[in-house]
């Protein structure tokens, strides 16, 4: 006998912390690439160098913030729309 039910969709707290996750990570790799494009010094000191800048409690204060910002304008809107 088979299961047809459809699988089960992510519960909300998942789904959020799916999505913030993912605009942490937006948010460090943009914070990577400028160290080697914009300042230049991730190419002259390094990657581990570039990582060991960037992953900072500031840093990490900020990501989280704006992470949780960015979802609930989108699920704003995603509920209004």
């Amino acid at each position: 006998m088979e299961n047809n039910k459809p699988p089960k969709k992510p519960t909300h707290i998942w789904r959020t912390v799916i999505e913030v996750g993912f605009i942490v990570f937006l948010f460090y790799s943009n914070l990577l690439m400028g160290e080697f494009t914009n300042s230049c010094k991730g190419q002259n000191n390094g990657l581990w160098w570039a990582i060991l800048d960037i992953f900072t409690l500031p840093n990490f204060i900020i990501a989280i913030t704006a992470a949780l910002i960015g979802y609930l304008a989108f699920d704003y809107a995603r509920k209004k729309l």
